[in-house]
């Protein structure tokens, strides 16, 4: 794909690219109109045979009509849609805060506070699902954060947009869909449903809390044959002291079955609550706890406990002393 700082998509204006995948380029722009900066993401068409490309559009403009209308406080808001050169492109609310892959950097994180991040992830998700959305390619990398360090998920429906009618890869492109790691079982023969984001997000969970993957390998053929063939590594074993009721989440929600996982995001959402106590980390926590709360994270990264600590502190209506840092 071209280089698309300077040009402008309409009221839109590139100015700076933030990252790129195999499915798109993500851009910061201005919008001229409302004057605010936004992102922008440009699905990416030069693996497409030009036979595709009519379909492809087709579906992306369904699915970027459904995603507008979701409406919840940890998805991140689709502004507007539109297509430049042949390529389309959504407009989302821009984040400048980053990823969580780029916060967590491959570091374990303790387990109250991994829940804290993808609990709310989880009630998302719950939300999208009753509104028949499924998401499709769940990782760090789609859950961004806010000044705040709150998490808000990203890339809604893109995997959907970029799948052919007949399996899980983009004919005559050899482009799989979804995060070879990250991806359930089913996946990998094209299925997906609700069970299959169950899956990607437990994998978001393990990596948090034991700094690694359950499943990985050279090529995705690799990391596919050992989904089916190599029991999962228990999370124990490269942290011994988690306890036993967090493994159970995970051994349930990483199932190779997807009738063997949780039987609906809410049920995994009520298993993470119930976990954490009935109650989200900042809930459970006085204000008077925030500063101590923010000394116990510290380890897991400055940034990340200045932003838990600010929203501790926003939870209770109180001052974060010294001050709140988003998370990077």
């Amino acid at each position: 794909m071209s280089n698309l700082i300077g040009q402008s998509f309409g009221r839109y204006q590139i100015l700076e690219q933030l990252g790129e995948g195999g499915m798109a380029t993500v851009y910061k722009a201005y919008d001229t109109r409302l004057e605010r900066f936004v992102a922008v993401k440009v699905i990416r068409t030069d693996q497409f045979a030009p036979s595709m490309l009519g379909e492809m559009l087709k579906r992306f403009e369904r699915e970027a009509k459904a995603l507008a209308k979701l409406s919840h406080p940890n998805i991140v808001h689709v502004h507007d849609y539109g297509e430049h050169e042949g390529a389309p492109y959504l407009v989302m609310e821009y984040l400048p805060s980053g990823t969580l892959k780029q916060s967590q950097g491959g570091v374990p994180v303790p387990w109250q506070q991994a829940l804290h991040i993808l609990l709310p992830i989880a009630q998302a998700l719950a939300y999208a699902h009753d509104h028949n959305v499924i998401h499709r390619d769940i990782k760090p990398a789609n859950i961004l954060l806010t000044e705040n360090g709150l998490p808000m998920l990203s890339d809604f429906g893109i995997a959907k947009v970029l799948e052919s009618n007949t399996g899980g890869t983009l004919t005559g492109t050899g482009m799989s869909i979804g995060t070879p790691e990250y991806m359930a079982p089913e996946q990998w023969t094209g299925q997906s449903g609700p069970q299959s984001d169950i899956y990607s997000l437990a994998v978001v969970l393990y990596e948090l809390v034991t700094g690694r993957k359950p499943y990985t390998g050279d090529t995705p053929v690799g990391i596919m044959l050992k989904q089916v063939n190599e029991p999962l590594p228990l999370p124990t074993q490269f942290v011994p002291d988690l306890p036993e009721g967090v493994e159970k989440i995970l051994v349930k929600a990483l199932e190779r079955r997807p009738e063997d996982r949780y039987q609906s995001m809410s049920e995994f959402a009520s298993a993470l609550d119930a976990l954490a106590g009935g109650q989200t980390l900042a809930a459970g926590l006085k204000a008077e706890d925030t500063q101590a709360g923010k000394t116990v994270l510290a380890s897991a990264g400055s940034g990340q406990a200045d932003a838990l600590a600010a929203m501790l502190a926003a939870d209770s209506n109180q001052p974060v002393a010294g001050g709140s840092s988003s998370v990077r």
